[in-house]
């Protein structure tokens, strides 16, 4: 049995219609294999549940390095116009 991820959590449901429409037609036209939407949809659960961790934790990394470089600057600025 596979775990469930909760689909609003990662995607609207725009964009979860829109992924699974892109996989059945990259399965027709890369592999000439045709899926129905239930398929498409397991494949797209499947893919999330294997990567999304490793992306949200990768966006929190890249998010914390962007925070602290502008941190820095602000902090030497504010050193730069301590009075001495």
């Amino acid at each position: 049995m596979t775990k469930q991820i909760p689909q609003l959590s990662l995607l609207t449901d725009k964009e979860r219609q829109t992924a699974v429409r892109d996989i059945m037609a990259f399965f027709a036209t890369e592999r000439d294999e045709e899926i129905g939407v239930i398929a498409a949809e397991e494949f797209l659960d499947m893919v999330l549940e294997s990567i999304a961790p490793t992306v949200y934790n990768r966006a929190v990394d890249e998010s914390k390095d962007f925070l602290s470089e502008k941190l820095d600057a602000v902090l030497l600025d504010l050193d730069i116009t301590l009075k001495k």
